[in-house]
């Protein structure tokens, strides 16, 4: 009887063993997945303090909350299952789809830059309506908020995905449980604080304290700073991300040589450049994915938003 209990405390201890060491690979996992997806995670973060532009401050937070609320739902209950069948079934269809999405992101990307050269800004025009009930516009912001999340969650998830289809089909549908929860939390998280700092500002400039005060003073002056330069970066992310899923999809689709040539323009700045040359070789091949996101999005951007404009017109005359 003793034997058969320390020989089933071994199993036990065996199988503690192996379930931390599968939690350990699924964490791992799920930490690569997630910086794979980085750059996207950078454009989402980017995206969403607009939706609250010029809506009532207390009203902020429950907002980013419902948009938080309505990324989960797109990430767990329809892109998730969806990428799963497709890898366990289809997999073949995972570079073409992920090549769509890279495409959708080198659009986006230029679009922004289209509209900051051509000063055409649909979002702001939106944004002057005035004669619209506050909550009717909640939901309506709300709504288009969540419409965009599923595009970059999509990307977000197939992105994963594909660092992680090697994996078992449960240890993949639990990394991607773990990076849907963690990115979500992570994306609104920093929003909620990015939309409020200028509120924490305000409070802290109103302190006795000079020290203080200055310190809130400077938080309100750096909100549209900060903006700004999320804005920029998530322009570059977007152009960089999506350039280097269009290279890394061709290569493995059989078209090779824009990628080949890329990594050889890396490896050349790597070899050239001694102690700084891992960094430098990086920069380049993302400078390169970025320039190739750059001109597959001014294509896309060319024919929905540019011919059909010089279409229209030649039409009218």
């Amino acid at each position: 009887m003793a034997s058969g209990l320390f020989a089933l405390f071994d199993d036990v201890a065996a199988l503690v063993r192996l379930s931390a060491a599968s939690l350990d690979d699924i964490g791992a996992a799920a930490g690569r997945a997630g910086v794979k997806a980085a750059g996207v995670v950078v454009d989402d973060t980017a995206v969403t303090p607009r939706y609250v532009q010029g809506l009532e401050p207390a009203r902020e937070l429950s907002i980013i909350g419902r948009i938080a609320k309505g990324s989960i739902r797109n990430k767990l209950l329809i892109i998730l299952p969806a990428i799963l069948l497709l890898s366990q079934f289809l997999p073949f269809l995972l570079t073409p789809i992920l090549m769509l999405g890279g495409t959708y992101l080198c659009y986006e990307g230029a679009e922004k830059l289209w509209e900051k050269f051509s000063g055409h800004h649909p979002e702001e025009a939106a944004a002057e309506e005035t004669d619209v009930d506050p909550a009717e516009r909640e939901k309506t912001v709300v709504a288009g908020a969540v419409r965009t999340d599923f595009i970059l969650s999509a990307e977000i998830m197939v992105i994963a995905l594909n660092e992680v289809e090697d994996e078992p089909f449960v240890s993949r549908a639990i990394i991607l449980v773990v990076v849907a929860l963690l990115i979500t939390a992570l994306v609104y998280g920093v929003v909620a604080l990015i939309v409020k700092m200028d509120d924490a500002g305000i409070a802290l400039a109103a302190k006795k304290s000079t020290a203080v005060a200055a310190f809130g003073r400077g938080l309100v002056k750096a909100m549209p700073i900060v903006l700004a330069t999320l804005a920029t970066v998530g322009i570059a992310a977007m152009l960089w991300v999506g350039g280097h899923i269009l290279l890394v999809g061709a290569e493995e689709l059989g078209w090779a040589w824009p990628y080949d040539l890329v990594h050889h323009v890396e490896v050349a700045v790597h070899d050239a450049t001694g102690a700084l040359g891992g960094v430098l070789g990086w920069l380049t091949n993302t400078a390169l994915s970025a320039v190739v996101g750059v001109v597959v999005g001014a294509v896309v951007v060319a024919v929905l938003h540019v011919v059909p404009k010089r279409g229209g017109k030649a039409a009218a005359h």
